[in-house]
């Protein structure tokens, strides 16, 4: 989920997240705790018990939305509640594997009757940071961001470095630690990609 976050904020675009499938996990919003913290706006769906519809559609209205995330979340099925005249192939997870069937195999864009345009997406295993600079991943985390401003040293990486706001965050329980985490992932794999290029 970070990584598609962090790549729609280097891109400047709005990012909404939407946890579906809500009737498997009925306690599974909790685990969208850390991007409201963040100032994400979230949203949790149902297809089996129709949550939340009226909400995404309220979203959807007359804008242009993409739909991204893994095989097997439901965006498809979303989409063909939310309007039903789209047809949109679907599959079903794996009992097997536990993960999703590829139905959708290119980006398709569809109007919806509120006003606006749907881009369903093939699910991805995983997201390029292409684009996206070292000085970027920091964007991507606003509330990293925030915290930063606080930092002993202007330059701080919030790695191991003292007066560290971010790490003191996290230490006393106001930050969420795997938001840390994903922010330092990123943060290596695209110096690593900096440094490779050049």
């Amino acid at each position: 989920m970070d990584r598609f976050i962090a790549v729609a904020e280097a891109s400047g675009l709005p990012a909404v997240v939407v946890l579906n499938k809500a009737d498997l996990a009925p306690d599974a919003s909790s685990s969208l705790d850390a991007y409201r913290a963040a100032g994400y706006p979230t949203l949790v769906t149902s297809v089996v018990q129709q949550l939340g519809l009226d909400a995404l559609r309220f979203l959807l209205s007359g804008r242009v939305s993409l739909f991204a995330g893994s095989s097997g979340v439901g965006k498809s099925s979303l989409l063909n509640l939310l309007e039903p005249t789209l047809k949109l192939r679907t599959g079903q997870v794996s009992e097997r594997a536990g993960t999703g069937r590829q139905t959708t195999v290119s980006a398709e864009m569809h109007p919806i009757a509120d006003g606006g345009f749907v881009v369903d997406t093939p699910g991805l295993r995983d997201i390029g940071l292409w684009g996206v600079s070292p000085a970027d991943v920091a964007g991507a985390f606003p509330e990293i961001r925030r915290l930063g401003a606080q930092c002993q040293f202007a330059d701080c990486r919030h790695l191991s470095e003292p007066g560290c706001a971010v790490i003191e965050s996290v230490e006393r329980g106001e930050l969420h630690e795997g938001r840390l985490d994903s922010y330092r992932r990123l943060l290596e794999e695209t110096t690593s990609a900096a440094r490779s290029r050049g």
